[in-house]
């Protein structure tokens, strides 16, 4: 027989419900701005009854548990959009920084130093033996040249904040995994037993999940997912756990335990990190490829998957492509510039550094832009006429030195070039052919002292077999012999040291004759002319104009590309953000309401003791 005591009881489970229910309100409405944090809802039912004739009598009502409101499907739709968007955020924001070192409409930068290069050579063919304009475009040569190395550096230092950005995030990477499966161990002891959910642990593994899914586009898996339409018919959640976080297959969390990801710059000479995925042995997998989305995914796409261990910089990448064009625009710019000047009259002629065997490399297999065909050695008197000429041919074996066709062997022959039975008046009797090997390995071609004395010159003459200034053999412009700029590419374009410290050294025809100026016409046709652009082995034959506006093209492409991109996303984001906060972020009219109805429960129950109370009271004073 129930008891009035039961009823006393009844009342308590009610006020007690009706506490936990304004205490969980109160949480939401604290809450309530706190990032990850999700509404929360208290599950009741009634309290098993007495089973008694001639029925169940009630036994007030308990708590099942206290469960947040979300909904699994929509988180995982948001984390995937805000996977997509930190991608497309960071490659807008790095690509709208990049188009700013290409100022090319509005009329300054490299573009308008080029066309004010070609100008003043304009002006030097009008006028070869003004000092003024020599001085003048030098100083315009020296401008060209510094522009083009402060745009490199831009977009290297560029390719290099990168780099470090994608140490610091991948750190934070393996950071916030080791939390996850510290709460995942966490989460396991809170909830052995089938007791209560872990809630604010499972809130702080969610928005774990949401940064690296950011950071990385991890997705996590967690077993079965079932609807808890107790709390909302929209509602999911997670019945029960087999926690693994994973990246295109490969696990970075495996329940309590994680694989961290690791960065390694030792095999690059410039410092720039190869991504692995370290298995439990130990193991490392080149894993950079398999990364593609989030902020990370972003920064490989910009910077590059692949490290080049020769040249120690990324072979891929918009920005390392940007580079790697830059640099070949210096390259082909600096050697077809040189190979025209070669054809200057000088006494001696050092080439750049040889990086390549002299004695058993071809020229043309060399990784040098130097092509089969044939040059000429000239030597000039002091009136400018030719005193000697030898044809010197490369084909497909000719070395530097060591076979008998060798550019060596070729100049050393004995040779009779002006066809006068004399001995002692060709090529080689007047040009002493060395390769010096301190420091650096380099080629040197000289006059010998008593042709110097006579006020001889030599010089570099390519064989077109076109009209076309590129149709030679491009071997002086190639190694730098008789330069006009310095440098290998836009690292260390420079004009040559004697010009810069002397401009009076200019030359603008093949003799310092009044009046040549064979040389600067040369130059002026350079602007019209198509040369080579490598870019890892693919060649473009292309204007020097051209080729630029090509890299210009190609950045304001891909930004206007990456603009429209992460509109289109953040529209898309901003719908799914909206969903996923509908079901899981607390709304305070909400609260207020359920407030209301949590006090007004307390309020009755309070009642129903009150009402017992009085019962008990009219019992003990009939027992009176």
């Amino acid at each position: 027989m129930a008891s009035i005591f039961n009823s006393l009881n009844i009342g308590y489970t009610g006020l007690n419900v009706a506490q936990i229910g304004i205490n969980t309100t109160g949480q939401n409405i604290a809450n309530a701005e706190t990032e990850g944090y999700s509404r929360k809802r208290v599950i009741q039912s009634a309290a098993t009854p007495l089973k008694l004739a001639p029925g169940n009598v009630g036994n007030g009502v308990e708590v099942q548990d206290i469960e947040r409101i979300f909904d699994e499907f929509v988180f995982r739709r948001y984390t995937s959009t805000y996977t997509d968007k930190e991608n497309s955020d960071f490659t807008k924001k790095t690509l709208e920084e990049l188009s700013t070192y290409f100022p090319e409409i509005d009329n300054v930068g490299i573009k308008t130093d080029l066309r004010e290069f070609y100008n003043l050579w304009q002006d030097f063919a009008d006028n070869p033996n003004d000092n003024a304009i020599k001085v003048a475009l030098i100083t315009q040569a020296k401008t060209l040249t510094d522009d083009i190395k402060q745009l490199n550096e831009q977009v290297y230092n560029m390719q290099k904040k990168l780099n470090d950005e994608l140490k610091a995030n991948i750190d934070e990477v393996n950071a916030k995994a080791k939390e996850i499966a510290n709460l995942n161990k966490a989460i396991n002891e809170a909830e052995a037993g089938g007791g209560y959910t872990a809630n604010d642990l499972r809130d702080k593994r969610n928005l774990l999940e949401r940064d690296l899914a950011r950071l990385i586009g991890a997705t996590p898996f967690k077993g079965e997912i079932s609807t808890n339409i107790t709390i909302d018919p929209s509602s999911t959640k997670t019945s029960s756990e087999n926690y693994t976080l994973n990246i295109n297959g490969f696990n970075i969390v495996d329940g309590t335990k994680t694989h961290p990801i690791v960065v390694d710059d030792s095999n690059s000479s410039g410092g720039f990190y190869e991504v692995f995925y370290e298995r439990q042995d130990g193991f490392k997998i080149p894993f950079a490829e398999e990364i593609t989305d989030g902020k990370i995914g972003a920064i490989l796409s910009l910077r590059g998957d692949n490290i080049d261990t020769t040249t120690g910089l990324p072979t891929d990448g918009i920005i390392q492509n940007v580079y790697s064009q830059i640099n070949a625009f210096a390259t082909g710019f600096i050697e077809s510039i040189n190979n025209i000047y070669a054809k200057v009259g000088v006494e001696s002629m050092v080439s750049n550094e040889i990086e390549f065997d002299t004695n058993t490399t071809p020229l043309v297999y060399s990784g040098k832009n130097i092509k089969e065909g044939s040059f000429n050695i000239v030597v000039y008197d002091t009136n400018g006429d030719i005193v000697a000429q030898r044809e010197i041919t490369i084909n497909q074996l000719t070395t530097i030195q060591g076979v008998s066709n060798s550019i060596e062997s070729q100049i050393n022959s004995n040779l009779d070039d002006n066809s006068d039975n004399n001995a002692t008046n060709d090529i080689d009797d007047m040009i002493q052919f060395s390769v010096l090997s301190s420091p650096t390995t380099n080629i040197q071609l000289s006059l010998l002292p008593e042709f110097k004395s006579l006020g001889y010159r030599f010089a570099i003459s390519d064989n077109l077999t076109t009209n076309e200034l590129n149709s030679g053999t491009n071997f002086a412009g190639a190694l730098g012999l008789n330069r006009f700029f310095d440098g290998q590419d836009a690292k260390d374009i420079d004009v040559t040291n004697y010009l810069e410290q002397d401009p009076s050294k200019l030359q603008a025809g093949r003799s310092e004759i009044l009046g040549d100026n064979s040389v600067a016409l040369s130059m002026i046709q350079h602007q019209y002319e198509k040369f080579d652009f490598f870019v890892n082995q693919t060649q473009t034959n292309s204007t020097t104009y051209e080729y630029f506006d090509s890299i210009t093209s190609y950045v304001g492409i891909q930004t206007a590309t990456a603009i429209t991109k992460n509109d289109t996303l953040t529209a898309q984001f901003n719908t799914v953000e909206q969903e996923y906060e509908s079901v899981t972020k607390v709304s305070i009219d909400e609260e207020l309401t359920n407030l209301i109805r949590y006090q007004t429960a307390y309020g009755a129950s309070a009642k129903v003791i009150q009402t017992i109370d009085q019962m008990i009271n009219t019992l003990l004073g009939l027992k009176q």
